[in-house]
Parts: C-alpha cells; structure tokens; sequence
C-alpha cells in the first residue's frame, strides 16, 4: 500500500481512495459515501476518502477486542521490541511521511519533517515500557504479608485527532497504549487521512500483531457511534475547545476515561528588557509557522509597557516579507490553509478585527501564489492595538494572524492571559530572572516558556494545558500517558501458616 499512495499523492488530477484499516489490511467497509481530499495549494480534490459507518467502527472494534487477551499477555518487553522495529522504519522513511503530509495539509516540507521527527520521540519513549510499567513492593506489610501494585491495560482504546499533526499527534497516543497492552482504534481527521495507513502498514510491517492496531476514516456518525460503544474503555482527543467539550461530555456519560484536549490562545508576553531581536524572530517562527495551524502558535503578543511601538516596527517588515508558497517550493516558509472555509473564516475575523477598530499592520487577505492561484492561502497578518474585547482576541483564529496587544505593566500581563477562557501554552521574554520566576508561578496556563516561544514538552514530560484548553485529568504523552492507558491494581498477599485463629470481625489493622 505505501508505494501505491506514495505515487498517487503526487498528481492532482489522478484521485486516490483512503479506506479503512481493520484487521492488519485496508477495508473499504460498507458505506457508500466518499468526502473529497484536496490538496490545499491547488485547491482541487486530489483523492476519496470513503466515510465509514457504525457498523464499520463495531468490525474494527471486534478485531482491537479479539487481539487484545494475547497482546496484553504478552510481555512489555515484546510489545518494545515491535515499537522499536516501527521506530526504525519510521526514522528510515521519515521523508516519505512528511512528503505525504505536505500534499494533503500543506504545510512546508521542513516543517512537515519536524512534525515526524516529534512524533517519533514518542515512540522512542514507549520503547521503555519495561521500565515505565514497574510497580511497587512492600516487603512485610502486616505479619506474614506482603503488598505491591502493577498496572494493567484497559482493553480497546480509541484516538480522535485533528488535521493539523495528521502523524504526530496520533503518535501521542497509540505508541504508549499499545506499549501499555491495549488494542487501539484510531478515527483521524478526514482532511489529511493518509498518514493514518502509512502508520498502519508500517506498525504491521514492524510486527505487531492483526487487529491490535485499527482505522476508521469517517466524519461526526463515526465518532458518535466510537463514543457510545459499550467495549471501548477510553478515548484521546485533540482539537477544538466546543468539541472536546462533547467529546467529554458524551464519553464521559457512557463510562469512558476521557482526555480531550481542546482550544488555545497562546500569548507571549514581551518585557522592556527582552532582547527585542530574538523576540520579534521567535514570534514570527511561533505565530506563522505552518500557517498557525497549531495549537501551541502565539497568537498574542503582549507588549509591556513602552515596548509596544518598538515591537510592532520590528515585526512589520518581517511578516511583510514571508514567503508564501507551496510546501515543497524552496525557500516556502508557510503553506496554504487546510480548506476553502478556513480561509473564508480567517480573513472574515481579520475583517472583524479592522471593523472593531484594530489596525490592520499587515494585511494577508487576498493572498495569491503564482502557479497556485486557487489554493488556500492566506498571507501573514498582524493586528495592533487589539482590546480584549475584539473578537480576534477573544477566539482561536487558527491562521497565520498575530494580535498585538498593549499592557502597562507585568501585572497587568498577567492579568489579562489568566483572565483567557484558554490557558494552552504561554511564553515570556525578558533578560529578568526574578520576573522570568515569578511569571511562571501565577500564570494559569498549562505549559510555559521562557525566553522559548513554543514551550512543548519533551516526549518524557507530558503535554497540556489548563482551564478550557483541557477537559479530563491526564496530559498528553509521557508519564501520564501511562498512567492514562493502565488501571492501577493493589495486591496483598499471606500465605497460610496452618494456624487458623478463626474469622475475625474488626476491620483489619496491620501492623
């Protein structure tokens, strides 16, 4: 199946089919429905992908429950081992990955290959479930007993995920669950389905047994039907803050252990003392890298101070001056946006955004790209003197438009980001220690940075955040992926000394 989607991807005008993966084999299930794949810098449809059913979702449900008795069973050391074999095909065809990413997200190859390369330390840190799966023991609780704990997979677990990491973020979550012994049933988004079955070969080329890795393309009736079925145990979701909400909420009410991690508003806020060069170059990568179609982008920046004119003049020219482009084109530093109606949606909040008495710095309305002209692209945008009221500020824009926000002081900062109905990722910039410090303690965001504008957590930390950015108690990935994907089980254990002292009645004290 790779090198037939590999060669189908690279001409717009010859559709391709995305199917299902059920079982170890793709499947084209049992709907007639088909949504079209575009590729976004041409803005014309370049495949098919067939919608699945809820009966498509039960079969590939049937098969992550009937692997799952033997692939719990077997040792974590084994279940490594297959990681481990996946890790090296995927570092050994990383370019094909990305190559794949390109065409359907659109987002510029580097940036395309950065994604994989993250991904990928996911994996790497479930190669070390051996480790991460240890229990706890306790010699002689009690006279004559001992105690310890394990922790045991849950059964069949599902992913739904966005379209803007199609191979990394569902690399958050089924490395670690199958690392863990839980069978895994991923709905990804119908955007940019293809990564999904590159994965799914790749995993079963690596070893891992029929049906304990699965796939079910689909819109809404799939995830529906996902979130009611009475044999998945827990679902991970990522993407917009109005969806993890139901994600949870619906999950939640049929007994399913649920992380749904949702919107973001990300701010940087931007000292008088910080070095305003590297400032004004990390806002840029961090609000305009790949078109800001990502949940940690800085959206805002927060100008402290007498910095604001400052800011806005060193940033100016440098937005004016990205290069837009399709994503293999060299030099191309941001992409298209993800379809037609994202598009539309941006530019009408820029529009807001003007029409609320925001200035318009740069404007990346209208953008056309020679060659690509009925592609979705939208140039880089920034606003000053955005309010807190405006509507640019107050919601995700998912677009490459950054608000220029004014503050008086740190306190006033701080303020206003903990005041956010999000609370993702922040950042600061600042030469200040003591600022730097006490920024990071009363902020109420989840992850923080200083002096680094996307403070994403390392496979081996753990990724989300606060308030309305996160529904559910696990992060992402890590050590709370673990503890997300097992139940904790206590043992106590006496064997019998043959000296039976009759039933006793009292509630046991040990000691």
């Amino acid at each position: 199946m790779s090198s037939v989607l590999t060669q189908s991807v690279k001409s717009a005008t010859q559709l391709y089919e995305v199917a299902h993966w059920i079982g170890g084999r793709v499947e084209r299930g049992t709907s007639s429905r088909t949504q079209d794949i575009y590729n976004p810098a041409l803005g014309v449809p370049q495949g098919k992908l067939i919608l699945g059913t809820e009966t498509d979702l039960d079969n590939a449900v049937s098969a992550a429950a009937a692997a799952f008795p033997a692939w719990a069973q077997t040792p974590p050391l084994t279940r490594a081992r297959v990681l481990f074999r996946f890790l090296e095909i995927c570092q050994a065809r990383k370019k094909e990955m990305a190559e794949l990413l390109t065409r359907e997200h659109g987002k510029t190859l580097p940036d395309a290959l950065g994604e994989v390369a993250r991904g990928l330390e996911i994996i790497e840190f479930a190669t070390g479930i051996p480790q991460l799966l240890k229990g706890e023991f306790t010699d002689q609780i009690a006279k004559g007993m001992d105690a310890w704990s394990m922790r045991q997979p849950l059964g069949v677990v599902a992913g739904i995920t966005p379209f803007n990491f199609p191979a990394m973020v569902p690399m958050w979550m089924y490395p670690l669950a199958l690392a863990c012994g839980n069978t895994f049933v991923l709905k990804p988004s119908e955007r940019d389905p293809s990564a999904s079955l590159l994965s799914a070969q790749w995993l079963k080329e690596a070893g891992l047994p029929d049906g304990v890795f699965n796939v079910v393309q689909g819109d809404k009736a799939v995830v529906d039907a996902l979130l009611a079925h009475p044999t998945i145990q827990a679902v991970s979701f990522v993407g917009s803050t109005h969806v993890a909400e139901y994600i949870y909420r619906t999950g939640s009410a049929h007994g399913k252990r649920v992380q749904a991690l949702g919107g973001a508003k990300n701010h940087m806020v931007v000292m008088p003392d910080a070095d305003l060069d590297s400032a004004a170059d990390a806002l840029i990568g961090a609000a305009y890298g790949s078109a800001g179609e990502r949940c940690m982008a800085i959206s805002v920046a927060v100008a402290v101070g007498d910095v604001g004119d400052k800011l806005a003049q060193a940033l100016a020219p440098k937005v004016a001056a990205l290069k837009v482009n399709e994503g293999h084109q060299d030099g191309a530093e941001m992409g298209p946006i993800i379809t037609a109606e994202s598009k539309a949606r941006i530019e009408g909040l820029i529009g807001k955004g003007e029409q609320q008495g925001a200035k318009v710095v740069v404007d990346g309305r209208n953008c056309k790209v020679p060659g690509y002209e009925n592609g979705f692209f939208v140039g880089g945008t920034l606003l000053d003197h955005v309010k807190p009221d405006m509507v640019v500020y107050k919601e995700e824009i998912f677009g490459p438009v950054l608000c220029l926000v004014r503050v008086p002081d740190i306190a006033a900062a701080v303020q206003l980001i903990n005041s956010h109905e999000y609370g993702n990722g922040v950042a600061v910039y600042t030469r200040d220690g003591g600022t730097a410090r006490e920024f990071a303690r009363n902020i109420q965001v989840g992850m923080v940075g200083v002096n680094v504008p996307l403070p994403v957590p390392m496979a081996f930390n753990s990724f989300g955040g606060w308030k309305r950015s996160l529904f559910g108690d696990h992060h992402a990935y890590g050590p709370e992926a673990v503890r997300f994907y097992t139940r904790h089980k206590a043992v106590m254990q006496r064997w019998p000394e043959g000296n039976s002292k009759g039933p006793e009645f009292a509630f046991p004290q040990n000691g």
